[in-house]
């Protein structure tokens, strides 16, 4: 059997949203919340939590969209670029974390669901994920080019498990001080990790962009597979 893949609605307060599942052939394994890019959970996410399926993990993407529309998904070019970041800005961070935290639980509730949990976010789903390892939701947390966090620091101290951050040298949306000024925040904390990869811009995981950097994919890729089988 193959990796199995379904749209499920979760309850909350505000009504009910959709989460990609992505269950591996095994039908068992560790959990990951994998949160999206301001695209939505689009071809390119869904892609992703099938890749992690196929990895061994139980995978779950929610639709933090959804208060704008349901399942609404974009692609990377000018008009997509637009809706994008009017759905980021309308975006409530705080709502955002409540159905991550509605996600994990429908995780939890997953039958083959056998050890720990991770989060997984890019760009803003970056910073997300380091709310939800701040907010003590997941057992690891991983951002990629996540979008703020150097402004959001206050928050360090409450980084209680580990933490990989994957960062682009030529990252044009977070500059390489922003990078420095995360780093030398978390330097005395050895549960972080920030990795910098050469030649890579932001998105560079994303096969889907121009800005897709195959090495750094794979390298990052290769280095969350590490991380989440040492920590996870």
């Amino acid at each position: 059997m193959s990796v199995t893949t379904q749209w499920i609605e979760i309850d909350s307060a505000d009504g009910k949203f959709g989460a990609y599942l992505a269950i591996p052939h095994t039908r068992k394994g560790p959990g990951i919340v994998l949160i999206q890019e301001i695209f939505g959970v689009n071809e390119h996410i869904r892609s992703v939590a099938e890749q992690y399926a196929a990895d061994g993990y139980l995978v779950i993407a929610p639709d933090l969209f959804w208060r704008s529309g349901q399942r609404i998904e974009l692609a990377y070019d000018e008009a997509g670029w637009k809706r994008a970041v009017e759905l980021m800005n309308a975006t409530d961070v705080g709502q955002a974390q409540k159905d991550i935290e509605l996600a994990i639980d429908a995780l939890k509730a997953q039958p083959g669901l056998d050890g720990g949990i991770a989060s997984i976010g890019y760009c803003f789903g970056g910073l997300l994920s380091y709310h939800t390892a701040a907010n003590g939701l997941v057992d690891v947390a991983v951002a990629y080019y996540g979008g703020g966090i150097q402004n959001q620091l206050e928050r360090a101290d409450e980084i209680d498990v580990p933490l990989l951050m994957h960062f682009g040298e030529e990252d044009s949306h977070i500059p390489l001080d922003a990078v420095e000024k995360i780093a030398e925040r978390f330097e005395n904390n050895d549960n972080v990790e920030i990795v910098v990869y050469p030649e890579a811009e932001h998105g560079f995981n994303c096969s889907h962009r121009d800005s897709y950097n195959q090495r750094a994919a794979a390298e990052a890729h290769g280095n969350t597979l590490i991380f989440l089988g040492q920590e996870l």
